[in-house]
């Protein structure tokens, strides 16, 4: 998957989920998270049912199986981590598999979610919501950052490879360990550089 369609998962489109209001859709996502997440253990009609919901809302929005399904994957593994913990406890198994089931319709929804709507609008409806600007504003500047941090990954490889003639699996290994200290300091750096700009315009500063 592109580095771009990581970091930006809207897929543009002209269905009317597409056209749908961003407040709307955020709630109506919530709102299902939370009647899943609420639904009792043994209660395996209510996520079929959900499941059958978001597949249907996935048809009707035109978007790729394969493309929901590469998303969902990368998320999936926090899903099966968390619910793996249930296996500890008396009848863990029927825990975990609700666990699961649970964990991965609330995923898809809010894969789905970024799907059909930009991140910017999702900022909106956020403001539109009441929910608190300061809160807003994190969000906003972490979303940015992962693309600064993108691009100075993308600039270190594109260095490391230029410089790497013999290639083995202890040599990636060690550069790879290389890479990611040198692109968190560089990050760091470069993150109390923008906050520095930012302040020096005015950013934070208490209006009268």
């Amino acid at each position: 998957m592109p580095r771009s369609d990581l970091l930006s998962p809207y897929v543009p489109g002209s269905s009317p989920i597409h056209h749908m209001p961003a407040p709307a859709k955020l709630a109506g996502a919530v709102a299902f998270a939370l009647a899943v997440a609420l639904a009792p253990r043994h209660a395996w009609s209510v996520y079929a049912a959900g499941g059958a919901v978001l597949i249907a809302t996935a048809a009707f929005s035109g978007l790729s199986p394969r493309r929901i399904l590469a998303r969902l994957l990368l998320v999936e593994p926090f899903a099966v981590g968390v619910a793996l913990l249930s296996l500890l406890e008396p009848r863990g198994v029927e825990i975990f598999l609700a666990l699961l089931a649970k964990s991965t319709l609330c995923l898809l929804c809010f894969v789905l979610l970024g799907m059909v709507t930009r991140f910017t609008d999702l900022l909106h409806a956020l403001r539109t919501l009441r929910v608190p600007a300061l809160i807003v504003t994190i969000l906003a500047l972490t979303y940015r950052y992962l693309f600064l941090l993108s691009d100075e990954a993308g600039r270190m490889r594109r260095a490391r490879s230029s410089r790497t003639c013999a290639r083995s699996r202890r040599l990636d290994w060690r550069l790879m360990a290389t890479v990611i200290s040198q692109l968190f300091i560089r990050s760091s750096q470069r993150a109390e550089r923008i906050y520095a700009a930012m302040c020096a315009r005015g950013f934070g500063r208490e209006r009268p």
